[in-house]
């Protein structure tokens, strides 16, 4: 019983579910007392003990399917225990008991599914299956398991018929070998793709948030749009903690020994100085021309996954002449607002003067020292006016101003990039090309403003 929660568990953490130490504890204490016999009670109980909210529920709920379809629950609950609860327990021990045959011919012949399933489930402990991290692993585990279930044996028998020339039987025994074979493959197959979906989803998020994002496909938005909202999800737990504790002030040392006197000096009560956080008000100028327009729709969807804590975003885009979609995001799923936002304002000529010209219109007197300018773009304009004194205006009224450009700083400045005739107007201005780039750019500007 220990080996296989424990393998469960396993599952769990690797579909991103955590389950502490104390949690694991409860689980093996809930199994211990309502045992197994009731899948439907087993679920709900474990349930309560490992999965916290509703997200964690659905995942508990699809591997708890998953897991115990092919594992465990297959096995009645008299058997369970006698075998799982003492990890020492052999297979042999266990074939050569009340319940199992003596040899895999008549296991296979005269035993139920349960008995076959419990053999290959002990025979898979001992060559360690829950090592096993590749399909291409799955032929030499079939052996291995094999081999612990008696294939010797059942290899002897099937020689000596052959020499005893007796045909039926060696084909006989052949025909029971090939299909135990394909019961154990199919069996470390449905282990495999169990144990290392998530893996391998894993693996598969790490480096699409790595990737540059103008070389992302059309079939990998929707694994993109997860990691942003894990990303987002992140930001804000971090943030908000560290918002709360911002708001409680600092100890007010004076007044809380004042307040304390009557209890002759023990501070039985403490006095804060408040302090007021003004809410950062952002404002985002994104260009979404066809060289930046991957990045410009991951950067939205992000900015825009942030309203718990960033509640004060205005958002502009623009190929040449710059338009507002704050309202897309704010009445429209942020996928379908960002895929509109590309097809409203994409296409057109490159004009960051313009649209410097339009962004410092649309604002007017709704920008002071609490805005931060966010711009996201190559700097190619095309060779046309840049409007630095445009920007210079726009930096003069601003907090500050961030540029994002997903080029490289070894060609900014080349051709008709006009990068560093902005840098001089900008507070930082930084590479940022991928998920992760975007994730540290914004979680640096959450700590200088909140």
């Amino acid at each position: 019983m220990v080996d296989f929660l424990r393998d469960f568990i396993h599952i769990l953490r690797s579909s991103d579910l955590r389950v502490s130490t104390s949690e694991s504890i409860d689980a093996m204490n809930v199994v211990s007392k309502i045992g197994l016999n009731d899948r439907s009670l087993l679920k709900d109980s474990l349930s309560f003990s490992l999965a916290k909210t509703l997200r964690e529920k659905e995942i508990f709920s699809e591997c708890f399917d998953n897991f115990f379809e092919e594992n465990y629950m297959n096995f009645n609950d008299e058997k369970l225990p006698k075998i799982f609860d003492d990890k020492n327990i052999k297979l042999g021990d266990i074939k050569n008991s009340d319940n199992f045959q003596n040899n895999l011919e008549e296991l296979y012949k005269n035993s139920d599914k349960t008995s076959l399933m419990t053999a290959m489930a002990l025979a898979a402990r001992d060559a360690n299956l829950q090592d096993i991290k590749l399909f291409t692993q799955v032929g030499m585990f079939t052996r291995k398991i094999f081999d612990e279930m008696g294939l010797e044996t059942l290899n002897n028998d099937i020689f000596q018929a052959s020499r005893d020339g007796k045909t039926q039987r060696e084909e006989e025994l052949k025909n029971i070998r090939e299909n135990l074979r394909i019961e154990i493959r199919d069996y470390i197959e449905n282990q495999v793709k169990l144990r290392t979906s998530n893996t391998g989803k894993q693996l598969r998020e790490d480096a699409l948030s790595q990737m540059r994002l103008t070389q992302a496909d059309k079939s990998d938005y929707k694994i993109m749009s997860g990691i942003i909202k894990k990303m987002a999800k992140r930001l804000i737990s971090v943030h908000s903690r560290r918002k709360r504790k911002s708001q409680r002030g600092f100890l007010d040392i004076r007044s809380t020994i004042r307040a304390n006197q009557e209890y002759e000096g023990i501070l039985f009560e403490t006095v804060w100085k408040k302090t007021k956080v003004d809410r950062p008000k952002i404002v985002a100028l994104c260009d979404v021309s066809g060289s930046v327009a991957n990045v410009s729709r991951f950067f939205l969807m992000f900015l825009h996954s942030l309203t718990e804590i960033l509640p004060n975003v205005r958002t502009f885009a623009f190929s040449n002449k710059a338009g507002e979609v704050t309202d897309l995001f704010e009445n429209k799923d942020i996928n379908i607002a960002a895929a509109e936002t590309l097809l409203l304002n994409g296409g057109g000529s490159t004009d960051y003067g313009q649209a410097f010209v339009d962004l410092e219109g649309y604002l007017e007197n709704n920008i002071d020292r609490k805005t931060t300018v966010i711009i996201l773009g190559d700097a190619r304009s095309n060779y046309g006016d840049p409007r630095c004194d445009v920007l210079k205006t726009i930096q003069e009224k601003s907090k500050r101003i961030l540029f994002l450009n997903p080029e490289p700083k070894s060609v900014w400045g080349t051709g008709d990039s006009e990068m560093l005739r902005f840098v001089p107007y900008c507070s930082k201005s930084k590479v940022c090309s991928s998920l992760f780039d975007l994730e540290r750019v914004v979680d640096d500007m959450l700590r200088s403003s909140i």
